[in-house]
């Protein structure tokens, strides 16, 4: 594993983003985990939040597009502290992009922040965590409303390795094969808790044999088919 997504796994326990327990999701779904980008809420978590989306997005995509995508509302803070960080750690500067949920009719009007689109634009879309895909369902028609853009990729920071809306295959991989553009996650679940189960952090076990089978129960359940 990558050491920095070894961090980042920490920098969410830190944070208290990632949590371990039983919680409902808005799918219904009980879960043992649950992860809220909206606890980070510091200067400092949301600097070193945009750098390992910018890391992130470097190793998969590398660095040839122009635009960042955030959807309102988590998305917005996302973009905009992402292109921070593509512009201090590689010197690349990148326009931010996200979506108003309504129109604006004055001013700077229309449903766009920041940056407008243009034809040509190569986009990547940020998000905090996409486990069905449909937020993706309300973004494309936007993006492709605006200009004739290129989306390069979607880069989320957790995948939570569940099916998506229409098949057993997972949330992200769902959205490549029917929108055609790559996705990806700073972490996996499954590296989660491969850095976690049975391994302390600041002398917790998060994950023990307990969680652990919960987990794998959840996945027995809800998880996606691994592609081979």
């Amino acid at each position: 594993m990558e050491q920095y997504k070894q961090e980042f796994i920490e920098f969410m326990l830190d944070s208290q983003v990632l949590k371990f327990g039983d919680f409902t999701l808005k799918s219904g779904r009980r879960s043992p985990f649950f992860m809220n980008a909206g606890a980070y809420v510091t200067g400092s978590q949301l600097r070193r939040l945009g750098e390992y989306y910018a890391k992130a997005i470097h190793d998969r995509y590398g660095l040839d597009f122009d635009v960042l995508f955030g959807p309102s509302y988590k998305g917005i803070p996302l973009s905009v502290a992402t292109a921070m960080a593509i512009s201090e750690l590689y010197g690349k500067e990148i326009r931010y992009c996200s979506n108003r949920k309504e129109i604006k009719d004055h001013g700077d009007k229309g449903i766009l922040l920041g940056s407008k689109l243009k034809d040509g634009d190569r986009v990547v879309i940020v998000e905090d965590v996409t486990t069905s895909g449909k937020s993706i369902e309300e973004t494309f028609p936007i993006l492709k409303s605006q200009a004739d853009v290129e989306i390069k990729g979607l880069i989320v920071s957790l995948n939570r390795m569940e099916r998506g809306l229409d098949s057993d295959q997972g949330a992200l991989e769902e959205i490549r094969d029917k929108y055609g553009f790559e996705t990806g996650a700073i972490v996996t679940m499954e590296e989660v808790v491969d850095r976690l189960y049975n391994k302390p952090y600041k002398g917790t076990i998060y994950i023990d044999d307990t969680l652990k089978s919960a987990i794998d129960a959840y996945y027995e359940q809800y998880g996606a088919r691994k592609e081979a």
